[in-house]
């Protein structure tokens, strides 16, 4: 046997019984022969003997009886037998859990996502990470930056990925994925939708329709009123949903990531003078050790190659944290 399996102990009542020792005992019972029950658990019968009676010590009693060269079981190791067998099978049944874990074949990972992220630029690497690795279960969380930095420090999700235009609490850890520009957003019909870009201060006398969850919302108001571009607030929502819906039914315009937009009767044109970008990024908690699912997805979202990686938008500087 190895040290390390000698050493391994379970409780069992008041007592710390070691694992070999029950095998060895469950052997013998078995077998009611010393002699092939050592050679099924591959040790010398002095072991298994010295074993037994530590056991024997331990439980308080001797669990089998010898009759002239025949073996069989005591009345305190026939009640202690299913006990015993319990505790192997459940010890099994553990290491059994433990490597599944490890092989990535049982593992739950909890990831936290920016409500503003544009589910359609995610879904990609999500799916292509499913393929890979279909023994995780992942749950997502969807919050503004502000609450999944408090979800990621307090341990209730492992990993973040999001945008924030101010500086970071100094115990989280961020590695860029992407850069991607804000757009105006508007219908069909509006006039901006038959231009090639707009401009901060075209949305000068604009219905506006606030997106409360945007990270960005105080700096794109101030890069406006920088503009001497007044925008006319008419609806604010918590719902990117709602917010695309109204911009679609003509009811007003908005700013979005670019890669957000889902509803198919929104219009987008790039945001210019001055452009606007911001820098999504995976966020962790620095120094924290990560699970062999968290460490699989990490390494999974550094070498995934986000679609349109190249375009425009890389080249665009990031606003500036000093302008919210």
């Amino acid at each position: 046997m190895h040290a390390a399996a000698r050493s391994a102990r379970v409780p069992i009542g008041e007592l710390a019984v070691e694992i070999h020792e029950i095998r060895y005992f469950l052997a013998v019972s078995q077998a009611l022969n010393f002699t092939r029950a050592a050679e099924q658990c591959n040790v010398t019968q002095p072991a298994l003997t010295r074993a037994i009676q530590k056991l024997e010590g331990e439980l308080g009693g001797l669990l089998f009886s010898r009759e002239r060269g025949n073996i069989h079981l005591t009345e305190l190791g026939r009640l202690m037998q299913p006990h015993l067998e319990e505790v192997l099978a459940r010890t099994a049944a553990a290491k059994e859990q433990a490597q599944r874990f490890l092989r990535l074949e049982s593992a739950h990972l909890r990831l936290g996502v920016m409500c503003t992220i544009g589910p359609l630029r995610f879904v990609g690497f999500l799916n292509r990470f499913r393929t890979d690795h279909p023994g995780v279960e992942l749950t997502m969380t969807e919050a503004v930056p502000a609450r999944l930095a408090g979800a990621l420090i307090a341990d209730d999700i492992d990993i973040a990925v999001m945008a924030q235009p101010g500086p970071r609490d100094e115990r989280l850890r961020a590695e860029p994925l992407y850069r991607e520009r804000f757009v105006a957003a508007c219908s069909i019909g509006h006039p901006f939708a038959r231009r090639n870009a707009v401009a901060l201060r075209d949305m000068d006398g604009q219905h506006y329709l606030q997106r409360i969850n945007c990270e960005y919302r105080d700096a794109l108001r101030e890069q406006c009123e920088a503009c001497g571009a007044n925008i006319l607030r008419s609806y604010r929502s918590e719902r990117e949903d709602w917010i695309q819906t109204m911009v679609a039914a003509g009811m007003g315009v908005c700013f979005l990531p670019e890669f957000s937009a889902t509803h198919p009767g929104v219009v987008t044109r790039p945001v210019t003078e001055p452009e606007v970008v911001r820098e999504v990024a995976l966020v962790t908690v620095a120094g924290r050790r990560w699970s062999p699912a968290v460490a699989t997805f990490v390494q999974s979202l550094r070498r995934y190659r986000w679609p349109e990686q190249d375009g425009a938008a890389d080249r665009l500087p990031v606003l500036s944290p000093a302008a919210d």
